[in-house]
């Protein structure tokens, strides 16, 4: 064998599959050799004592981007994927948000202007449409998919993003066409701005009212209908950052019957409560989100949701804005909960989290955390299997994660541009050591190792299946209707 650049031997290997102690072999960029044991190489890494997994995939952040409010998030593509990569995140899908009277094709190009130079990890994107006219739907959505952003973002929520059913309808039609993954924010508008217009008029303006508005019956109804819109044209779409049992046992009755329906969910729903937002003043709009944190009983629901398959992808919904006027309360001790940039930031947090509370506490195997955290990602957005798993031909993506290493978490430990963590004083168990991306070593130490700029742009393939054995399935309904309009 020829002389390897890399080698990480003695540790505990674990993919979406299996676990097993074996020694791994990188030369340049690529996973070249995997052995029950190796020679050293150029460079060796001694895991002994740790688990070596493939670098986690966070397939939901919004970074550099402007929301529908007009605000800038706090974190660029240099912060942004710092904070990933000392969360064992090795490559991230943020948003290439397309606003209304903007084309697709002029949001793609100032995206990838906005990353080429800061990313440190590698990136993809998806799109959010929100003005999805004929022209964005018959040329510059296609001309996009080919050109690998291969999945796209609508809401059914939100002024400035919300689509109506039957532009939901052309948007899923298009994404059928174009072999394309649709993603979903699930919650009834109607319902939430009317509960919000009435508590605002009765002086029910605190953050705490934030999830009072967006009530799960909100999330559970839009759950329910994205689905039907879904089965109408046979057309798969993930729903994403579920937070509530009724939009969870929805989505599981439909995974059950057949539905093409997969379903996404975060860190703060398995950590955070409502009572967070239930702070003096407006301090509690650090923890609001949209769907909102909600009560222990939603943290169990959600927690099986994940061990029992009904959720695919552990995302972190990183929505970082400032606590100051800029963002998160515009009118200081004045800001109502309509007034807050909605988010809270995660992308740091995402995995060690899921470790502590998932795999430490029995409630998650580590074959599941590497299959949320990484492989679904991967095989669900056409990453698989250049990304999401650790085998020969592979990116040498992978985190080395110390299982004893225990943390209480303060600000001052984050690498992104927030100024707060909503997870302030928890404990949480279990941290990456060592993160290399694409055989680079990016990590180590507590320092980062890269230049900005040393990231990639990766063109995705056609979204697939998140398992082997999952094959499409038609509808009758749908079949027949898919003959009449084609």
């Amino acid at each position: 064998m020829d002389k390897l650049d890399l080698t990480i031997r003695h540790g505990t290997v674990a993919t979406a599959a299996e676990t097993t102690r074996c020694d791994i072999g990188i030369v340049g960029e690529k996973v070249v050799a995997i052995a029950e044991h190796l020679p050293a190489g150029a460079r060796d890494i001694d895991a002994s004592g740790r688990y070596v997994l493939p670098g986690g995939i966070d397939s939901h952040c919004h970074i550099e981007q402007l929301s529908g409010m007009g605000i800038m998030s706090a974190d660029d593509f240099y912060s942004g994927t710092v904070s990933a990569a000392f969360g064992g995140t090795t490559t991230i899908i943020p948003f290439a948000a397309q606003h209304r009277g903007t084309s697709v094709t002029t949001t793609v190009a100032d995206y990838h202007e906005r990353a080429r130079t800061k990313a440190v990890i590698d990136y993809g994107f998806h799109l959010i449409i929100g003005e999805p006219t004929d022209k964005i739907l018959n040329e510059e959505l296609p001309a996009a998919i080919k050109g690998g952003i291969t999945s796209f973002k609508v809401y059914m929520t939100y002024p400035k993003w919300k689509l109506e059913d039957y532009q939901l309808l052309e948007v899923l039609n298009v994404a059928q066409r174009e072999g394309a993954l649709v993603m979903v924010h699930a919650e009834n508008d109607d319902m939430i701005r009317w509960i919000a217009k009435h508590l605002i008029e009765r002086g029910h303006g605190a953050p705490k009212f934030h999830g009072v508005a967006h009530d799960a019956l909100a999330e559970a109804e839009a759950t329910h209908r994205i689905i039907a819109l879904s089965r109408l044209l046979s057309v798969p779409v993930l729903i994403v950052h579920v937070s509530s049992p009724e939009a969870t046992n929805t989505i599981r009755a439909a995974q059950t019957f057949g539905a093409q329906i997969f379903a996404e969910t975060c860190p703060q729903y398995l950590v955070l409560t409502a009572e967070d937002m239930d702070k003096p003043g407006v301090e509690g709009a650090k923890w609001c989100c949209s769907p909102p944190l909600r009560d222990k009983a939603a943290q169990e629901a959600i927690w099986a949701g994940l061990a029992n398959g009904t959720f695919q992808v552990f995302s972190s919904d990183h929505a970082p804005y400032k606590f100051d006027a800029t963002a998160k309360i515009p009118r200081g001790d004045q800001t109502t909960f309509k007034e807050m940039a909605n988010g809270v930031p995660g992308i740091e947090m995402r995995l060690p989290i899921l470790f502590s509370e998932g795999v430490l506490k029995g409630r998650l195997s580590i074959n599941q955390f590497v299959a949320l955290g990484a492989t679904n990602h991967a095989r669900m957005y056409g990453l698989y299997p250049r990304k999401g798993t650790i085998a020969i031909g592979s990116d040498a993506d992978i985190a080395i994660w110390n299982p004893d290493i225990e943390q209480r978490i303060d600000y001052s430990m984050m690498h992104d541009a927030v100024g707060y963590t909503p997870y302030e004083g928890h404990v949480y168990k279990g941290w990456p050591e060592i993160v290399t991306s694409r055989g680079r070593i990016v990590v180590e130490g507590g320092a980062l190792k890269v230049e900005r700029g040393s990231g990639q742009f990766i063109v995705r393939g056609q979204p697939g299946p998140v398992a082997a054995t999952q094959t499409a399935k038609i509808d009758g309904p749908a079949r027949k209707l898919r003959s009449l309009i084609r």
